[in-house]
């Protein structure tokens, strides 16, 4: 007897990298765990994100990459000359409310790339879904984050108090908000050379 065996379609099937110029964004497997680790293991990453914990061990990246395959979260491991820098993703905490987060090891930090790899994700969620806002935020006492979502055309809608797991409270954030319009005219704008 013959079983209906359904099969993933050829885009399920292939893994999703993302290329811009000097990045290339790919799902992070349990292979990365130990190059995860070692960057976020940083106590200056941990007190901007709220997620992360210090110290950030193998066994906490392994979680991670686990967790990743049975939540509804998008996350891409940032490479550049082939080496992890940073992770860059899309959270999902309720239904509609999509939240772009990002991190970079430190040694990474102010050379553009984590504008670089924010803008290929953000080009990814509104091409592949039917969501019209992405919201985004940053610690007060980040400027360099609040720089990134401003460049990519995030705009400041108030200051919220956020948990962070690190320092054990809630610390103010900036909140900002994408919409897919703004977007889109970001992209029309970009593409339309001056002469």
């Amino acid at each position: 007897m013959l079983q209906d065996i359904t099969t993933p379609t050829l885009r399920e099937a292939r893994p999703r990298v993302l290329e811009t110029s000097r990045l290339s964004l790919r799902r992070p497997v349990l292979a990365d765990a130990s190059a995860i680790a070692r960057l976020a293991d940083d106590r200056r990453i941990a007190e901007n994100t709220r997620r992360l914990p210090h110290p950030y061990s193998d066994v906490d990246a392994a979680r991670f990459v686990r967790a990743l395959e049975q939540t509804g979260e998008t996350a891409f491991l940032i490479e550049h000359l082939d080496a992890p820098i940073g992770v860059v993703g899309i959270n999902r905490p309720k239904p509609g409310r999509a939240e772009l987060g990002y991190w970079l090891g430190v040694a990474y930090w102010g050379r553009g790339f984590g504008t670089e790899a924010a803008r290929a994700a953000i080009d990814d969620f509104f091409e592949d879904s039917g969501e019209t806002v992405l919201l985004g935020h940053a610690r007060v006492s980040n400027p360099a984050s609040r720089n990134i979502l401003e460049k990519c055309g995030f705009q400041w809608t108030g200051v919220e108090l956020h948990r962070f797991e690190v320092i054990g409270s809630s610390a103010p954030v900036d909140a900002f908000r994408l919409t897919r319009g703004v977007w889109a005219s970001l992209k029309a704008w970009a593409s339309t050379g001056r002469r």
